[in-house]
């Protein structure tokens, strides 16, 4: 299987890390006034303003780390509460309930698949849709077939709720309808953490979680031919390490969806990470001590702490992680979208020659560990 023609759309907004941190210091504060009835400008507010900036940068991801991040939210921008589109503050310190929250993602991405596909563009023969951020059916990518009159030759397929390993599974199911040798499978990714903080939340693990999440959205084809550059999948692999369910957690609620993370998460993830390196790199045919000295890892950087792990474990050199550490510092972690802004970045850098291994890892609910092998292509 090959991957190719990676395209992206970039949010609408931006903002440093600085400045999306100080945000969240200022809404953390709108939402505890708000929930003990106080004035803004109260002592009691004024005091948990300043403890709340402590805890904050302590714990969340630094500035060297994360430089910006991209919503599609104007929220950000501003700390007017009662003019927010999600987090109106002063009605409620969550902010906006599901169903608002959900009906700003179908408005967003209704958007994004009529950008990714134009009405000259030419339909798929399976597309698949990735997300962990929002649910509507029909979705946006059912909407698109129909609009474009693609509905008797193209199958929508929905890979939902995986958090940031679902462009792994995606593959897999890629691959199994090109088996069918119906045509190219297209997949998809609209991924909107920006909709789902809730500063009413104080606890560590939410202001980790905060600092971290971005918005993305990727498109790119899978196919047996390609006619520029790709990238060929040589193995899949994806197991849950034992004992970790309660890890990770990824719930609707009725304000939005929550994600919890235990800090021995990265521990975990490292103790399980030899031995599934070995497992996929023997259905690959490759010996591990071979790639790991020659492969670039594509790896998601679900947090600085997670490379940091990885690259201990493994002994890579800075330069084999180069480009996830520039991914999530120039876009921040935007959930499976995250792993394609990787393999596109690896893919049109020049100074990476064709041949050249790639080593490609995932991390998720279950605890979940998913993983590639891959290979950077020119075609022949």
């Amino acid at each position: 299987m090959k991957l190719s023609e990676f395209e992206l759309i970039r949010p609408a907004f931006e903002t440093t890390q600085e400045e999306t941190l100080e945000w969240l210091v200022q809404a953390h504060a709108a939402s505890h006034a708000r929930q003990g009835n106080f004035s803004n400008g109260h002592p009691e507010v004024s005091q948990f303003r300043k403890e709340i900036r402590e805890r904050l940068w302590h714990v969340g991801c630094k500035p060297d780390a994360i430089r910006s991040r991209g919503h599609v939210l104007s929220d950000f921008l501003h700390c007017d509460w009662k003019a927010m589109q999600v987090y109106c503050l002063e009605e409620s310190p969550a902010g906006s309930n599901l169903a608002r929250r959900t009906t700003v993602f179908e408005s967003h991405v209704d958007r994004i698949f009529e950008q990714f596909y134009p009405n000259s563009d030419s339909p798929p023969a399976d597309l698949i849709h990735v997300t962990c951020t929002g649910y509507v059916s029909p979705s946006g990518a059912q909407k698109i077939v129909s609009q474009r009159g693609w509905g008797e030759n193209t199958t929508v397929t929905h890979a939902y709720h995986m958090g940031c390993y679902g462009s792994i599974p995606a593959m897999r199911m890629a691959s199994g309808f090109l088996s069918s040798k119906r045509g190219r499978v297209d997949i998809v990714h609209t991924e909107i953490c920006s909709l789902h903080a809730n500063p009413s939340l104080h606890g560590l693990d939410q202001l980790v979680t905060q600092s971290l999440f971005a918005d993305g959205f990727i498109k790119y084809r899978a196919d047996l031919h390609a006619d520029g550059p790709y990238i060929k999948v040589l193995a899949l692999q994806e197991e849950i390490i034992p004992d970790s369910l309660k890890s990770m957690t990824w719930k609707a609620m009725n304000w939005g969806i929550e994600m919890s993370l235990l800090k021995e998460v990265p521990a975990q993830i490292a103790r399980a990470l030899d031995g599934s390196l070995h497992r996929l790199c023997q259905k690959a045919n490759r010996f591990p001590e071979k790639i790991l000295s020659e492969a670039l890892f594509a790896v998601h950087p679900g947090g600085p702490k997670i490379l940091h792990y990885v690259k201990k474990l493994l002994q890579l050199k800075d330069s084999q992680l180069a480009h996830s550490a520039s991914i999530l510092n120039n876009f921040g972690n935007m959930s499976s979208a995250t792993l394609p802004h990787i393999w596109k970045a690896i893919l049109e850098d020049e100074k990476i020659p064709p041949k050249t291994p790639i080593l490609s890892f995932a991390f998720g609910p279950g605890l979940t560990i998913c993983s590639a092998v891959m290979e950077k292509c020119n075609p022949s």
